[in-house]
């Protein structure tokens, strides 16, 4: 079974994705709401996926992503954004990201995402 990461501030998306990927064959080894819990998480729990969240306090995303990356370049690092975050999603794609996902979310879109990395 495949381990993921799930960081985002909010509680109701984390929720939403813990659904998915549970229904899905992953297993949720971690939590987080902000971006550096997240990088701490992904150095303790080794996880297969991380789905991370562009706009959080105190690290936000794609700070977040860079870090993982120092710690594992072939990261499967997936980010979330909301609508209108297109130029964030574009740069986390350059830095390394696997590819995104757009809030809300449907479970089509998110495996479509996953079978793509």
């Amino acid at each position: 079974m495949k381990k993921a990461l799930i960081v985002d501030d909010s509680t109701v998306m984390r929720m939403m994705l813990k659904r998915i990927l549970r229904n899905n064959g992953y297993e949720i080894v971690g939590e987080a709401d902000n971006g550096l819990t997240g990088v701490e998480k992904y150095q303790e729990l080794n996880p297969d996926l991380v789905t991370m969240d562009i706009t959080m306090p105190v690290m936000d995303g794609i700070t977040a992503l860079k870090e993982i990356l120092k710690i594992n370049r072939g990261a499967n690092v997936v980010m979330v954004s909301a609508m209108g975050q297109h130029w964030y999603v574009n740069e986390a794609l350059e830095y390394g990201a696997k590819g995104f996902l757009i809030k809300p979310f449907e479970e089509e879109n998110v495996l479509k995402v996953l079978k793509a990395i």
